[in-house]
């Protein structure tokens, strides 16, 4: 069977920890005079995480290991989403979102009198077009088309884009081209990687 992409994570072991980035494209200059500064924002928004797994014997560690070599460094891609963020905090079952590349504020509509809660993760698309954003702000639907605060930006233009809100995934790649793990005198395996969103 031919390996593609973008691949989902084994599931044998979980993660023991896995820490989010949300990184954002700012240029700062700083006076040397009277230190006031000025900041640009750019339109560069992206995720970054380490993932670290438990420590586990060869049967368990070797799905992963082969898993992380068959993505050939940074070339192949994965899914992966925040492991707790399995179904919102807030109210709604259903959200659509509509908007254009590079938007920050979306239209979205969401049943009159459900909620979406600042923090609350969604995924717009599926597969290789998978996007992963947090909502910002908390937001009650009307049952039509309001504002919602988003990040990061929409990657490209939506228009009554299903919201996944039970298990929300963005495509991934690895920060490195290099696959390390280890081994100790017991045994146990040690694999930690790190991971950028796919832009």
């Amino acid at each position: 069977m031919s390996i593609s992409y973008p691949r989902t994570l084994p599931s044998h072991t979980g993660i023991r920890q896995i820490d989010f980035r949300a990184v954002n494209a700012v240029a700062v200059s700083r006076s040397p005079f009277t230190l006031s500064t000025q900041a640009h924002a750019y339109a560069g928004q992206m995720w970054q995480a380490d993932i670290s797994l438990p420590p586990m014997k060869r049967a368990d560690a070797e799905q992963w290991v082969a898993w992380l070599v068959s993505l050939r460094g940074q070339y192949g891609t994965f899914l992966l989403g925040d492991p707790l963020s399995t179904s919102i905090r807030g109210t709604a079952t259903a959200a659509t979102i509509t908007g254009s590349a590079g938007d920050n504020t979306v239209t979205a509509t969401v049943a009159n009198g459900d909620s979406l809660l600042a923090g609350d993760m969604f995924q717009l698309g599926t597969g290789s077009d998978a996007t992963l954003h947090k909502v910002l702000v908390d937001y009650t639907g009307t049952g039509s088309g309001t504002n919602l605060e988003i990040w990061p930006a929409l990657r490209k233009t939506r228009s009554s884009a299903a919201a996944d809100l039970t298990s929300p995934h963005g495509v991934f790649r690895l920060s490195s081209n290099e696959t390390p793990w280890s081994v100790n005198e017991a045994s146990i395996y040690g694999i930690t990687f790190g991971a950028m969103e796919a832009i």
